[in-house]
């Protein structure tokens, strides 16, 4: 079994194999997990690789640099966005200076530098982990002659263990703290990261930075033999976080175990287990699924979807239901035709549904994790990313608004990071649709979303809340010396593309 099937496999291909786009600082299509079919690179993305390529070239030389070495910088990263507008118009803050001016560009940084920003959605996999559906990210590529990949298995696999993580998330982009997450699996073999291994894989990167900058999930299996036995054992020994849960069972395939948050008979003892233990957030992943999701989860997909969301939320105020990837459905036409529906509607399917929630259900604990949807959308549409954040934050409330990135599959989460400090709802869109606007980068709205919400999730004192916190720990240090030396950004992503 493979994440992706074998007629999906003749349509994509590593992003990593295409040296063109993995040098650019920001994806210029679609890149897939492997949980979905990416959409084919389209006629405005197409416009934006050109542009900044073009823009690139005109730039690097007066700074004594060619286009890879340019683009590897904060330089580069700021030149993509003003390219972005260029194509979409605007929806990023990018002053000129910044695409020219090192100076300039290091006054911005500093600016952000006391910016906590704590990613509650990262995924790594098992140093041991030798199932090729999700590794394959890296194993096609060799198979296909990358050369940049090697042919030994610790070659093939490293992009998505430990030490590459650690790089891309924390050297790499200006994440304070995050939280590592799994999938469940009907084969326990193709689970990335059991358990015990999450509990392993955190202390070993708390102990290599010198403090706690990871938390962890535990994944639970509602209907599997033996699932409350392991939920009971995890409350014990383990002690996690949160939770992570999938309604469709398998992301990767048709499931044996889908379930309903609202089953009272299977789904209600977890839940007193995990209040009576004070392990109050519950994450579950909805939306995201396969562009033919009606016929490849024909029997589960309905699972994906919100619809049983307000009732467990209501039945257990205790409890937090955290809802990875804004509950997203499927993207399955161009993207100009999903904006051109929001703008006649003002909805995007199940993400509107998710928002409406507390107003139609008088809950106050449910929370959206945009996830892979806001860099989703923001690749094929910025103003489609813009509305989907007018519709979460005017639905749940900004303080019900959470920051993730899916990171290491996408490689670092800088260019996310930049897309929201930089993005602004357009005026005509607040206007027609009673949007507040997002601010700048250090607005209130955009401090809580990136990290001030999930810091009160996980009851981080308000010292913990701060970069001053981290400062002298063992990655601060190790940060300094990288940048001093002159750092090297990959702008990899480990994903897959269509191949068109």
């Amino acid at each position: 079994m493979s994440w992706l099937s074998k007629e999906d496999l003749e349509r994509v291909e590593l992003l990593a194999k295409r040296t063109d786009l993995q040098r650019r600082p920001i994806p210029d299509q679609v890149v897939s997990n492997g949980e979905y079919r990416p959409m084919p690179q389209t006629p405005q993305q197409r416009q934006v690789a050109a542009l900044i390529d073009e823009m690139a070239d005109e730039r690097a030389p007066s700074l004594g640099m060619d286009r890879r070495g340019f683009l590897q910088t904060s330089l580069g990263l700021a030149t993509a966005f003003a390219a972005m507008n260029v194509v979409y118009g605007d929806v990023f803050s990018v002053a000129q200076a910044e695409t020219r001016d090192s100076d300039a560009m290091a006054e911005t940084a500093a600016r952000y530098a006391d910016q906590f920003i704590f990613d509650g959605h990262m995924h790594f996999v098992a140093d041991d982990y030798k199932w090729d559906g999700i590794l394959g990210l890296r194993h096609f590529g060799a198979v296909y002659g990358n050369p940049d990949i090697g042919k030994d298995d610790k070659a093939k696999f490293q992009d998505l263990q430990i030490d590459n993580f650690i790089k891309e998330v924390f050297l790499d982009s200006d994440t304070t703290v995050g939280l590592v997450s799994s999938a469940t699996a009907d084969d326990p073999a193709n689970i990335f990261l059991t358990n015990p291994q999450l509990v392993d894989g955190a202390m070993r990167i708390n102990k290599m930075c010198g403090s706690r900058r990871l938390l962890r999930h535990a994944i639970f299996e509602p209907g599997k033999d033996g699932w409350l036995d392991e939920v009971d054992r995890v409350i014990e020994k383990d002690r996690p976080d949160s939770w992570k849960g999938y309604t469709v069972g398998d992301p990767l395939a048709p499931s044996k175990y889908p379930y309903r948050l609202d089953d009272e008979k299977l789904m209600y003892p977890f839940y007193d287990r995990t209040r009576k233990a004070g392990i109050r957030n519950v994450c579950i992943h909805k939306g995201l699924l396969p562009s033919d999701y009606e016929e490849s989860f024909r029997d589960t997909w309905r699972f994906a979807t919100v619809e049983d969301v307000a009732k467990a939320a209501k039945d257990w105020p205790e409890l937090n239901f955290i809802i990875y990837h804004s509950a997203l459905k499927p993207l399955t036409v161009p993207p100009e035709e999903h904006l051109a529906r929001f703008e006649k509607t003002g909805r995007i399917d199940w993400v509107s549904d998710l928002a409406e929630i507390p107003e139609k259900h008088g809950v106050t604990n449910v929370y959206a994790d945009i996830g892979t949807t806001f860099a989703t959308t923001c690749l094929t549409h910025p103003r489609h990313a813009a509305a989907l954040m007018g519709i979460l934050i005017k639905g749940l409330g900004v303080d019900r608004v959470v920051w993730g990135t899916d990171a290491v599959w996408y490689g670092s989460p800088q260019w996310q990071i930049e897309a929201f400090r930089r993005m602004e709802i357009p005026e005509d869109l607040r206007e027609r649709y009673g949007f507040a606007p997002l601010g700048d980068g250090l607005s209130a709205t955009k401090t809580a979303i990136f990290g001030g919400t999930s810091a009160k999730l996980y009851d981080f004192t308000a010292e913990e809340a701060t970069v001053a916190h981290y400062a002298n720990d063992r990655l601060s240090e190790y940060r300094k010396k990288y940048n001093a030396d002159g750092a090297d950004r990959s702008n990899i992503a480990y994903g897959f593309i269509h191949a068109g």
